[in-house]
């Protein structure tokens, strides 16, 4: 299965394309049950869609994944042995809202709209998400016509009240960083469920945006990538993976890795577009699996100047580009990161301006939602919607049809090829812990073939 151009590594007992949480969590279990592993990743660093952008020398901020709750125990679990501790969101001060073209200052979260808008959106979100079976959401109660119908027609026909509409097309965009037209309503129910719940996931204090990790998410993956008996190997996207009757061959730009096994933990749409013999017996994603679009800005100031005004520095906008700001400041306070979210169809357009033009864009909101703040003295954008290896963030969409058509295979083994990612978890899909808990999972299940 050689090539003459291409040098011959070593033999391992597993290969792990992508050296995120879920292909390093994998690697680090296998590793400790004997087995020898090599690890391949595309980028230049470890870490997948988290990632630390410095802010502040020596003081970095999350570009990617960021935030965490106590029912994300195998995370926290992994970050206590690591040695790695959380530091919390702050919440304290008025929130900022910009709604119907006016702005608003709450000492609340919860928006100036109707409160009978509001409860006819929880109530329908709620009763949509219990229905759903996170195990198999294909088996969910009448799941081929919720599968079919994106979440955007969903509203249109549960949804009455104005102003539920209006708030329902805002919390897409904050909670999945996607448009309602982008997937399905299944795909909603099941992300509200299988995330803990729609209050759940929406909490600061005592939900799933509790704490960041201290000094930044990114450290997770170094820490453990750390540990491993060999480097990960940077800059190796792969290309192909080729099985036999007893091995596993893959091929990146600079050489060819033989192994027992492979565990192929990057995003579905990337997954796909690797070359595999034998094929597929259906691919991992389709066309209308679109990856939630995700550009996050940090603007810096000497200290959370928001804070003396009696602002939280959270906010929510129905006028784009930023759909809502946290927030992000270290724990000491020694510098000042406010976090902004540009999300969906938003991102898609800042991501295509210039980069002038999208600074000015950006800035121009934020005099308009915190005009009493001076010029932020620096501006970091972290754009995921052009990230070659991870093609948006949070997580992959599952579109119209996809849990119907494709749910039953994202975790089953083509093989001696294993999946992992937050994609492939049923509980806490799209978040850290999902990656966490894929990696575990695959790892007993790698351990199990090889017996």
């Amino acid at each position: 299965m050689s090539s003459s151009n291409l040098s011959s590594d070593a033999n391992s007992d597993v290969i792990v394309v992508g050296a995120g949480l879920a292909g390093l969590t994998a690697a680090a279990d296998l590793e400790a049950h004997g087995l020898t592993v090599t690890v391949l990743e595309a980028r230049d660093r470890v870490g997948g869609r988290t990632t630390g952008v410095e802010v502040a020398p020596g003081i970095r901020a999350d570009g990617g994944a960021a935030y965490l709750g106590d029912r994300h125990t195998d995370l926290l679990a992994l970050m206590a042995a690591l040695g790695l501790s959380t530091t919390a969101t702050g919440m304290t001060g008025a929130s900022v809202f910009r709604i119907g073209g006016a702005v608003h200052r709450l000492d609340t979260r919860v928006p100036p709209l109707s409160a009978v808008g509001l409860g006819e959106l929880f109530d329908e979100l709620a009763d949509l998400s219990a229905a759903v079976d996170v195990q198999r959401p294909w088996e969910t109660p009448d799941a081929d016509r919720l599968d079919h119908l994106t979440a955007e027609q969903w509203a249109q026909q549960r949804l009455r009240h104005p102003d539920a509409r209006t708030f329902f097309r805002l919390f897409v965009g904050e909670t999945l960083a996607a448009d309602p037209a982008d997937l399905s309503a299944l795909h909603l129910g099941f992300y509200l469920k299988a995330g803990g719940g729609l209050r759940y996931l929406n909490a600061f204090e005592g939900g799933a945006q509790q704490w960041r990790v201290e000094g930044g998410s990114h450290r997770i993956s170094e820490a453990l990538a750390a540990r491993l008996a060999a480097p990960v190997r940077t800059g190796e996207p792969v290309r192909r993976v080729v099985q036999g009757d007893s091995r596993v061959e893959v091929t990146t730009d600079r050489g060819e890795f033989t192994a027992r096994a492979a565990v192929v933990a990057i995003p579905p749409l990337l997954a796909q577009e690797l070359g595999y013999r034998p094929a597929l017996p259906r691919p991992r994603a389709l066309d209308r699996m679109a990856p939630a679009r995700t550009v996050k800005v940090h603007l810096v100031y000497p200290e959370p100047i928001w804070r003396r005004h009696g602002l939280s520095g959270w906010s929510m906008c129905e006028e784009g580009p930023i759909t809502s700001t946290v927030d992000d400041s270290p724990a000491d306070d020694s510098v000042g990161v406010l976090t902004g979210f540009v999300t969906g169809r938003e991102a898609s357009v800042l991501s295509a301006l210039p980069p002038a033009e999208r600074e000015a864009a950006l800035l121009a909101q934020l005099r308009v939602l915190f005009p009493e703040l001076p010029e932020a003295s620096a501006v970091h954008l972290t754009d995921w919607v052009a990230e070659e290896y991870s093609r948006g963030c949070f997580a992959a969409l599952m579109g119209p049809g996809d849990w119907v058509e494709r749910g039953r295979e994202l975790r089953t083994a083509h093989d001696r090829v294993f999946w992992a990612g937050t994609e492939t978890a049923t509980d806490f899909f799209g978040l850290m812990e999902g990656a966490v808990r894929s990696g575990h999972r695959v790892g007993a299940e790698v351990l199990e073939a090889l017996k």
